[in-house]
């Protein structure tokens, strides 16, 4: 279930990225057609041309439309991939936050119930408890009260080895995060790199330093590296979130652990 969860959530943010760079892809086809359509012998008179434009400004359009205008601009080669990054990185943090959520487990709670089952029914009450009990630490729990019988001994190392397996499955998909976290803006600065390339090539074609040449090729160039950046912010908050959350949890781990360990030396007694 929480496979199919984390899939449906790529592949629905996949598709608003390729909806969205479709309809800007489809703007950017239509401008220039609606220039061919003006008749070449119709020459706008010289008090036609003083007239201001009316091409909307900045303030005026929307983010979702800037936003959409500027990463056409930007290439479709570096700047798909980078949108890619971004939709697999936040993909896999929607699924860490929910399973994170779904592993938190009032451990107080959880304690005074074991406590009341191990005095009113023994150790398999307790068992039944912990195995209707969700999360890692009531996991945990139904490890040790398995090897009750073998000694507390044995029970100390069987909730140390299984502790180690729950922080596992809890930091489970950090590295892949980690890594579109540094991808991202290696990206960008890589089609940094080959849009100023670009841009001397267009200079030593013309012959000539043009600064129109010059900006435009070098604004081509910044605006992968402003996205990766961008990107990499993004899921580094994220990641941050969950790291914090995932240290919570283990704390709350080892302190409910400590005192698992009391009740049972006291209801072995």
């Amino acid at each position: 279930m929480k496979k199919l969860f984390v899939f449906l959530t790529v592949a629905g943010m996949l598709t608003f990225g390729l909806n969205t760079m479709a309809i800007a892809q489809d703007v950017a086809d239509t401008q220039p057609e609606v220039a061919d359509t003006i008749p070449a012998e119709e020459e706008p008179a010289p008090a036609e041309l003083e007239q201001p434009t009316l091409t909307p400004d900045y303030e005026d359009q929307t983010f979702h439309y800037i936003l959409k205008e500027q990463f056409i601009e930007g290439g479709p080669e570096f700047m798909s991939i980078i949108l890619l990054c971004l939709i697999i990185g936040l993909g896999l943090c929607v699924e860490r936050i929910i399973y994170l959520n779904l592993s938190t487990t009032n451990t107080n709670k959880l304690l005074n119930k074991v406590e009341d089952a191990l005095k009113t029914g023994g150790v398999d009450a307790a068992k039944e408890v912990c195995k209707n009990t969700r999360g890692p630490i009531a996991s945990i729990f139904f490890q040790g009260l398995d090897r009750y019988k073998e000694g507390m001994e044995i029970v100390e190392k069987s909730i140390v080895s299984y502790g180690s397996v729950m922080m596992g499955r809890l930091e489970m998909n950090l590295t892949w995060i980690s890594l579109f976290i540094a991808i991202a803006p290696m990206l960008g600065f890589m089609g940094t790199v080959i849009g100023m390339i670009g841009a001397f090539d267009a200079i030593a074609q013309a012959g000539d330093i043009s600064p129109t040449i010059v900006a435009d090729g070098i604004k081509v160039a910044l605006l992968t590296t402003v996205f990766g950046l961008i990107v990499a912010v993004i899921l580094q908050v994220f990641y941050n979130y969950i790291v914090s959350k995932i240290d919570g949890i283990v704390n709350a781990m080892e302190d409910a652990t400590i005192s698992f360990m009391d009740i049972l030396i006291k209801h072995k007694k």
